[in-house]
């Protein structure tokens, strides 16, 4: 058992957590909690190592035969653990590179284009809503956050491994999106209409940039609609999480009144 936070494996693990560069050069990233763990197994990851508090592991958790259970103290549990109520498992993952090729689109796809999105816990809250909406996919375009950030992956609490997320350059999505078939909204206040106004029943690509400076040329001139919320306040923007659930769930009730 290890107990103390100055152990080796334990430094190592924090500059996993806590360093870009980390991860990337070793092509490992950390997950924390069961719940989380059990759908990064599920998604098919690999885990290379747990690290269990069994004072705070009540039940044992299935993590297959190759993984190496390292045993903590509570000590040291809570020093790699950033918040409670995780059921005393931390894991060490390798990354699972994804590309566009990958994906495998259902018969009227559903996705979501980001752009740029700087912040780890919009991207994880917009996976969550990703989730729940039953998208086919999330695509960061040029990120300029990691996608393995323990921000994104808590906040995303497990929808990281239960929507494909890939990413790539803006220039790369347009084409994989125009060669699919797939229609462009892109959500913007100029020249726009209101979302509930446009169809959304057919393969649909919604594309959202950052709060601050918005979406690229790029993406407006490959657009096939331009769409908008209403804000009917002094402020004339959301959050691009809320946005994206509110889009994300005016697909979903065009696809299940037309079935209806």
């Amino acid at each position: 058992m290890i107990t103390s936070t100055q152990n080796p494996r334990i430094k190592h693990l924090l500059l996993l957590q806590q360093k870009s560069a980390q991860r990337k050069a070793d092509g490992l990233f950390v997950v924390e909690g069961r719940r989380e763990v059990e759908h990064c197994l599920s998604a098919g990851f690999r885990l290379r190592t747990a690290f269990v508090c069994e004072e705070l592991n009540e039940s044992p958790l299935s993590l297959g035969q190759d993984v190496e259970v390292v045993p903590v103290a509570r000590n040291v549990y809570e020093r790699i653990a950033y918040r409670g109520g995780t059921e005393g498992v931390v894991a060490v993952v390798e990354v699972r590179k994804t590309s566009l090729d990958d994906l495998r689109l259902s018969a009227s796809p559903l996705i979501v284009v980001l752009e740029s999105v700087e912040k780890p816990g919009n991207l994880g809250a917009v996976l969550r809503s990703a989730d729940a909406a039953g998208a086919d996919a999330v695509i960061v375009c040029d990120p300029l956050t990691d996608l393995y950030n323990p921000n994104l992956i808590r906040s995303a609490v497990g929808a990281l491994f239960t929507v494909p997320c890939v990413a790539c350059s803006t220039e790369e999505c347009i084409t994989f999106l125009k060669a699919k078939g797939i229609q462009i909204l892109t959500a913007q206040l100029q020249d726009s209409s209101l979302y509930y106004n446009t169809p959304m029943t057919g393969p649909t690509a919604i594309v959202m940039g950052t709060e601050a400076t918005g979406l690229t040329d790029q993406w407006r001139q490959a657009a096939d609609a331009h769409i908008r919320i209403p804000m009917l306040g002094r402020l004339d923007s959301l959050n691009v999480s809320v946005s994206a659930a509110i889009l994300l769930f005016e697909a979903v009730r065009q696809r299940h009144s037309e079935k209806s």
